[in-house]
This record gives structure tokens, C-alpha cells and sequence, in this order.
């Protein structure tokens, strides 16, 4: 199905501290699988069509090649073709200072937090409440401080500042607390608008973001199969400011697409790629990225399910898909329906961590959310920074070389058993084992004399340590 052949060529992250590149890459969709998933995309977008509630969109669309029949649009395949065809195959992104954070096509995980919950679980008192504008600033120096955290993002909606200017007021707090970049959503076109130009302002100037971007705009069509207008002028907008975009839905099984989640993949990937086709046309190279947001429902209660392996799955699959077409894209990972931090919120958030960066993928959201996606907590940030770490040592995978198989080691200290001592073992002791910062490793009788330290426990005085050398 390949629309292009492409090889992925990373650089080390000159910003945070170097990690292990992966090795090995889990497929939850093979490459003949991905075929006959895009060949079903192709059908839905050229017989079924998209809802177009654009004008200027329409337009160029038609002039493409695509039918307008007065409701819908009908993607001719070869129009979708040509446009994947120029989509660039790797997105820099870049600090407020202008030194490269990372790309999409890094050989190791980069990890993002979750954005815009309807409210945050405060460390302080354990409270559930709704987020405020003071919360933003906590989040963008925290996530600024998170070695793993590579693209900070706002955990929360602040109920303390009137909607209209909502957007605008998180993104200038994030950019005021974090020099990584961020990723942000917004009202309308008008609202992003607002705060690119906030952007271009500290960079210098609109073509000067553009040239080093540190901003990531998340915009979707709405399911099923409907592009609004505050959609397409964003994506318009985006594009012919050459800045980055990511076009995905949020869509669930059985309620706004099929149940099963091929089915979902496909119509996701095909209300994405709808909006895609749109950006290439307005510019064709503008960067733009991809993904899906499919989110399974417990249909005992209607309940989201983020915690679910279908989650995970699904979002790794949609991957595999974009993979095989050559387009950057993201997954959902690092999140729970647990409401508080505790066993069944660590199980969760490891199994999904551990499934995307043994999967490959290039960018992974989501960090630090309970309560299906509602609720935001710095503490679950915290772990899921540690979480993350050892899952990137997990899907580094095995080194075999010369130098690590050792031989001339096992020669030489075999004899007296001095392996402890020799110099392989005292150059590499340090960093050849994972060491965590949260957990412990220690000593029945140590642990028994710490007064048996509870994880949870130890997370919040971690949290609020971090918080308050931050302020």
C-alpha cells in the first residue's frame, strides 16, 4: 500500500537527557493488514463522502477533482493520493531559545501530558476541583522540569478567566513557564489565530516560528464524517502559515463509528485524512500530523474506557496505518479511568507506556490524566514521568555487540570471579541498569524500618517538593 518509500532518521535530543533508542518495534497492524485499511478508506471518502461546512474548503476541492453533490463531498482516490504524497515526513519542533527539542521521526519515545481537562485533582488537599489560571503556571514549570516530558501542554480548562479568552491566557501562561514547545487547542480559528501570533511575537516574527516552531495546534473533524468550518479555516490557517497541525477525531466504537475497532481505525483514519487533503491543497508540504483518538465505551454504563487495552490498541494501530503512509503522526497513552493514584491507575498507565514505546510511534500524549481523560493531576504526571522512563529502557531493548557480549570480560574475570571489580563493570554501572527516582528497591528490614513508605504518599511529598522549588 506504500504511497512512498521512507527511511526514519533521528537526532539525539540536544534539551533533555539522552535515552536509549529503541530497537525493536511491536506492529498491531501489519503492512498488508494497513493495505486493506486504507483501500477501505479510499472507498468511504470517494463513495460515502465527508461533510464539508466550508466554503473556501469546498472550493478547493472541487477545483481538485472532488464531487460536491450540495450535502457531502466525495474524495476522488487519486486526490487523496497525491495529497499524502506531499506531506512532509518529519516535523521539527523546537524551544522558545530556538535549540531543536525533537523531531517526529526520533529513534527514541517523546512524550507529551494530556490537555484541557474539565478539572484537577489538587496535591495539596486532594480535592477535585475546577482548574485555575495559577494551576496553568504550576503545570508549564513542572512539565518543564520533567526530563521526560518533551511537549508540555495545559492539564486543565481555567474556570477563573471568561471562556472567550480561555485558550489564549493557557498558552501565554504555558509559554511564560516552560521553554519547551507546547500543544494547545482553541475555540475557533480567530482564538488560534490569537495565539500563534502570541507565538510569533517571542519568535521574531511569523516566518521565524514558522522556520522553528514550538507550537502544535490539535484540531479534528467531527465523527461521523464531518469537517466543521472552525476546522477547515484552522487547518487552512495552519497551512499557509507553514506551521504544525495535527488533524485527528475523537470517535467512539459503537456510538459515532463501527464497534469494532477496524472499523473505527478506518473511519478515523478517513475523517482525518479528509481534513489532510484540505492542508496539502491550501499548501502542499504543510506540515500536519496525525493520529486517532478512539475511545472504547464500557457499554455496561456507557463509560469511556482509556484504560482499556482497546485504547491503546486502537491508537497503535491507527500508528501502523500512517506508518505505512508516511505522515507523522501521535497516539493517546499514559492515562486511566481510575480516579485516584493507586493500583489500578499504575497497571493501567505501564501496560499503555510500555505498548507505545515497544510500538514505535512518534509522539506519545496523554500523560498525567485520571477519571478517563477529566481530571488532571500533576502527581499522575510525576509517576507517569518515571513510568515513561522505564518503559523507553524496556523498548530500547537488548544492545548486542562485540563490546557488550564481552567476551574478552568473561576471559579476564572468570578465573577470581572479579566482575564486581573489573573495568567493564565500573564504566557501565551507572547507567546500564534503569534506576528510579520514585520507586524503591531496598531491604525488607529498610523498607520495615522507613515505616513501611506508601508509593502514593511518596508521590505527593515528591510532587509537592517539585512544586514548591519551582514557584
Amino acid at each position: 500500500m506504500a504511497v512512498r518509500s521512507r527511511g526514519r532518521r533521528g537526532r539525539v535530543d540536544p534539551v533533555v537527557p539522552q535515552r536509549l533508542p529503541r530497537r525493536s518495534r511491536l506492529q498491531t497492524i501489519s503492512g498488508d493488514q494497513a493495505a486493506i485499511i486504507f483501500d477501505g478508506v479510499l472507498d468511504v471518502l470517494n463513495r460515502v463522502g465527508v461533510v464539508v461546512e466550508d466554503e473556501e474548503s469546498r472550493s478547493l476541492l472541487t477545483h481538485a477533482g472532488a464531487q460536491f453533490d450540495g450535502t457531502r463531498v466525495f474524495y476522488p482516490p487519486d486526490l487523496v493520493r497525491r495529497s499524502i504524497e506531499t506531506i512532509p515526513p518529519r516535523i521539527r519542533f523546537y524551544s522558545q531559545n530556538g535549540n531543536l527539542a525533537f523531531a517526529t521521526d526520533d529513534p527514541i519515545p517523546r512524550f507529551g501530558a494530556a490537555v484541557n481537562c474539565i478539572q484537577v485533582l489538587d496535591p495539596r488537599t486532594g480535592a477535585y476541583r475546577p482548574c485555575l489560571l495559577s494551576d496553568i503556571a504550576e503545570h508549564g514549570r513542572l512539565q518543564d522540569a520533567l526530563p521526560n516530558i518533551d511537549i508540555a501542554a495545559a492539564l486543565g480548562y481555567p474556570n477563573d478567566v471568561d471562556v472567550e479568552s480561555e485558550a489564549l491566557l493557557s498558552a501565554r501562561t504555558l509559554l511564560e513557564t516552560t521553554a519547551k514547545p507546547i500543544f494547545f487547542t482553541g475555540h475557533d480559528e480567530h482564538g488560534v489565530r490569537a495565539i500563534w501570533q502570541e507565538m510569533a511575537r517571542r519568535a521574531g516574527g511569523m516566518s521565524c516560528l514558522a522556520d522553528k516552531p514550538f507550537g502544535l495546534d490539535l484540531v479534528g473533524p467531527v465523527s461521523p464524517l464531518r469537517l466543521g468550518g472552525e476546522t477547515c479555516q484552522r487547518l487552512l490557517m495552519a497551512a499557509r502559515l507553514n506551521l504544525p497541525v495535527v488533524c485527528y477525531p475523537a470517535i467512539f466504537p459503537g456510538m459515532a463509528c463501527p464497534l469494532t475497532l477496524a472499523g473505527a481505525i478506518t473511519q478515523a483514519t478517513a475523517e482525518s485524512l479528509a481534513g489532510i487533503v484540505i492542508s496539502q491543497l491550501a499548501a502542499p508540504g504543510a506540515p500536519v500530523m496525525s493520529g486517532s483518538s478512539v475511545m472504547p465505551m464500557d457499554m455496561r454504563r456507557a463509560d469511556m474506557a482509556i484504560g482499556s487495552p482497546e485504547y491503546t490498541l486502537a491508537g497503535l494501530g491507527t500508528a501502523d496505518v500512517f506508518v505505512e503512509l508516511g505522515i507523522p503522526c501521535w497516539v493517546g497513552s499514559g492515562c486511566t479511568d481510575a480516579h485516584h493514584i493507586g493500583p489500578q491507575a499504575f497497571a493501567e498507565v505501564s501496560a499503555s507506556l510500555y505498548g507505545t514505546c515497544i510500538a514505535n510511534t512518534a509522539l506519545t500524549h496523554n500523560l498525567g490524566v485520571l477519571s478517563s481523560g477529566r481530571t488532571g493531576s500533576t502527581e499522575m504526571l510525576v509517576a507517569c514521568d518515571e513510568l515513561a522512563a522505564m518503559a523507553t529502557r524496556f523498548g530500547s531493548g537488548i544492545d548486542v555487540s562485540s563490546e557488550t557480549i564481552a567476551i574478552d570480560v568473561i576471559a579476564r574475570a572468570s578465573a577470581d570471579n572479579s566482575f564486581l571489580t573489573d573495568p567493564h563493570t565500573l564504566a557501565r554501572y551507572k547507567t546500564e541498569m534503569w534506576i528510579p527516582n520514585l520507586m524503591r528497591r531496598e531491604s525488607i528490614e529498610n523498607w520495615q524500618d522507613a515505616d513501611k513508605p506508601d508509593l502514593a504518599v511518596t508521590l505527593r511529598e515528591k510532587t509537592l517538593d517539585l512544586l514548591e522549588s519551582l514557584r
